[in-house]
């Protein structure tokens, strides 16, 4: 496990930029597990400005989404589709057909999860995946509970997610109350994982993480038992950590 500590938001999503673009430069058709909200957006634009300045190809890239609402359009202006196609596969050059994103509409969500599965280790496995942590420790939609679940799920939303994703919504009724999820299982198979933790609201999800015992009432805890991980975390986010490295 890596722990690297940032001034600011700004420089650990250029951190992360530059972790995503080596995998992608050591291995043009990497296998890309992304994620969305506010703390991946630094990282993205990084990257997209890496493309535009003719650094970085992604013509031969693949890429799984870790989650996306149930019961909204993927036109809806807070789904996860149309979120990945603004913050990033618009700007770069990544074909249609290589996009994946869970189908939060499909009239058998169960089946479609295993799909979704299914079709991960078909393309070879995730090479590099892509976190951030909610305030209850979630990683993906992955929220607490008594055990940790395995592949891709559909997952009820707890208060306080549907409390930090309120913002993105006109009123607090509007935030769906479930969501599909990679499960903990997909997310421990990829090869690598990156963690991004930018802001002092994620100063306790990220002391509980890595300084408490790895538990599925926190889920992101799992994380320190995977072989090749990297919190890249800013100054706030490290606040309130007892053993900096």
């Amino acid at each position: 496990m890596q722990i690297h500590i940032f001034r600011d938001a700004q420089l650990a999503g250029r951190a992360a930029a530059t972790l995503i673009a080596a995998q992608l430069l050591r291995k043009p058709d990497s296998i890309l597990g992304l994620a969305t909200g506010s703390t991946p957006i630094p990282a993205y634009e990084t990257l997209i400005d890496m493309h535009q300045t003719g650094m970085l190809d992604f013509s031969q890239a693949v890429s799984f989404n870790l989650d996306e609402y149930v019961g909204i359009s993927p036109e809806h202006p807070c789904s996860y589709h149309h979120f990945m196609q603004e913050q990033l596969f618009a700007q770069v050059n990544i074909r249609p057909e290589n996009v994946h994103i869970p189908d939060g509409n499909a009239p058998d969500l169960t089946a479609a999860a295993k799909a979704y599965d299914a079709a991960i280790l078909q393309a070879g496995g995730i090479d590099l995946q892509l976190l951030g942590i909610g305030r209850n420790g979630h990683i993906g939609f992955n929220e607490p509970g008594e055990h940790f679940v395995y592949g891709c799920h559909k997952v009820a939303l707890s208060q306080s997610t549907i409390q930090a994703n309120r913002r993105f919504f006109e009123t607090e009724a509007d935030v769906p109350r479930y969501a599909v999820s990679l499960g903990i299982g997909s997310i421990m198979q990829a090869r690598q994982v990156l963690l991004v933790a930018t802001g002092s609201d994620k100063a306790e999800a990220v002391r509980r993480a890595l300084e408490e015992d790895v538990s599925p009432q926190w889920q992101a805890s799992i994380l320190r038992t995977h072989p090749d991980v990297v919190f890249l975390l800013d100054e706030a986010a490290a606040g309130k950590l007892r053993h900096r490295p």
